[in-house]
C-alpha cells in the first residue's frame, strides 16, 4: 500500500484586486493581518522568500533607494500616516531617484504625438544634470508592410506609413549604455516589446491615451459613470 502522500492543491488565483478586507487590517500590510484563502501573501511564503534573495542578491540597492524615494514622496510624515501629503511630481521623482542611484545618462522612448512633451522633457532632466539620449517610435522609417500589414490596416490605408520601432528605440538605448530609460507614450504593446528589449532598467513617466489626454485613469475613475458604456 502506497504511503506517499497525495501534494495539497494550489490555492486560488491570487485576487488582490477584490480583498474583502480593510486595507489596515489586511495580512499584507500587518503579521497579524487578515486574509482570504486565495491570499498570496498567505498562500506562497516560499515565493516571499525567494522574493527577499532576490533583493539581497541582485536588487538590493535598487530596492533600498526605490523604498526611500517613496517616502520622501510625501510631507508631515512626522505627524503620522493619516497627515501625510503628497509633494512631489512622477518627474521630479524620477530626477531624484537617478540621482540617489547615480546614474548620469538616461533614455527617454518618446512617441512622435507626444515629441513637444519630449522636448521639454529631455530639457528638464538636463537641467538636473544628467545626459539625455532620446529616440521617436519611427525610428528607423520602416513601412508596417515589412512586418505583414496589409494596406487597409494602416492609419491612412493604402499610403506608405512608418511602423512605431520599439525594438529599436530599444537597441538605440542600449548601445548609448543609458543607466534608466523613461518611456514617454508608447503604444499598447509597443511598451511591452520596449521594455523586453530594454538592457536598462525602465519606468514610465507617461502612458499613451489618445482620448483622454494621456491619463488612462480618466476612464476608471467615470466606469460607473460617463465611461459605463465600457463595462
Amino acid at each position: 500500500m502506497s504511503t506517499k502522500k497525495t501534494p495539497d492543491p494550489e490555492p486560488a488565483p491570487a485576487d488582490c484586486a477584490r480583498c474583502p478586507f480593510p486595507v489596515a487590517d489586511r495580512l499584507c500590510r500587518r503579521p497579524d493581518g487578515r486574509a482570504p484563502e486565495n491570499c498570496p501573501t498567505r498562500a506562497f511564503p516560499e515565493l516571499v522568500a525567494e522574493g527577499l534573495t532576490i533583493y539581497r542578491d541582485r536588487h538590493l540597492e535598487f530596492a533600498c533607494q526605490a523604498s526611500i524615494q517613496e517616502a520622501e514622496g510625501y510631507a508631515d510624515r512626522e505627524l503620522g500616516y493619516e497627515r501625510v501629503r503628497p509633494a512631489k511630481t512622477r518627474i521630479e521623482e524620477i530626477a531624484e531617484f537617478a540621482d540617489k542611484m547615480g546614474f548620469t545618462r538616461l533614455g527617454l522612448a518618446f512617441c512622435v504625438g507626444l515629441r513637444r512633451e519630449a522636448r521639454a522633457v529631455a530639457g528638464f532632466y538636463e537641467g538636473r544634470g544628467f545626459a539625455m539620449v532620446s529616440v521617436i517610435c519611427k525610428v528607423g522609417c520602416v513601412d508596417k508592410e515589412e512586418i505583414g500589414l496589409q494596406g487597409d490596416q494602416k492609419i491612412v490605408p493604402g499610403q506608405p506609413e512608418a511602423m512605431c520601432n520599439p525594438v529599436v528605440q530599444a537597441l538605440v538605448l542600449n548601445r548609448a549604455q543609458t543607466d534608466l530609460n523613461i518611456l514617454l507614450g508608447l503604444c499598447v504593446g509597443h511598451d511591452s516589446l520596449f521594455l523586453a528589449h530594454a538592457a536598462a532598467p525602465c519606468t514610465v513617466l507617461a502612458v499613451k491615451d489618445r482620448v483622454l489626454g494621456h491619463n488612462p485613469l480618466a476612464a476608471v475613475y467615470n466606469l460607473d459613470s460617463y465611461y459605463r458604456s465600457l463595462k
